[in-house]
């Protein structure tokens, strides 16, 4: 008897901040890992754990933070020299 598996779609897991400090914070999104520093992310200094927490991946490349009203492609974190614009705080 064969049978056959479609292939694993896309993971469906929600991101996930796994530590903060006082100079970032860490950001699971499926099995990678990512450090985002206040100094070139500063839009969450400051931030509420429970504001920072509250973060949805959209698509493969885009999160949003509701309470914050902050966007941000995983690109931008992976190689935030390729996005040298920083908005303000």
């Amino acid at each position: 008897m064969s049978s056959r598996y479609a292939p694993h779609g896309a993971s469906t897991s929600a991101p996930e901040v796994t530590n903060v400090s006082s100079h970032g914070f860490w950001l699971l999104i499926g099995d990678e890992e990512l450090f985002l520093p206040f100094s070139q992310f500063p839009w969450f200094r400051g931030s509420t754990l429970d504001r920072l927490f509250n973060v949805q991946l959209v698509s493969a490349d885009h999160l949003y933070w509701p309470d914050l009203d902050v966007d941000l492609s995983v690109q931008s974190i992976r190689t935030p020299s390729a996005f040298p614009l920083v908005a303000r705080a």
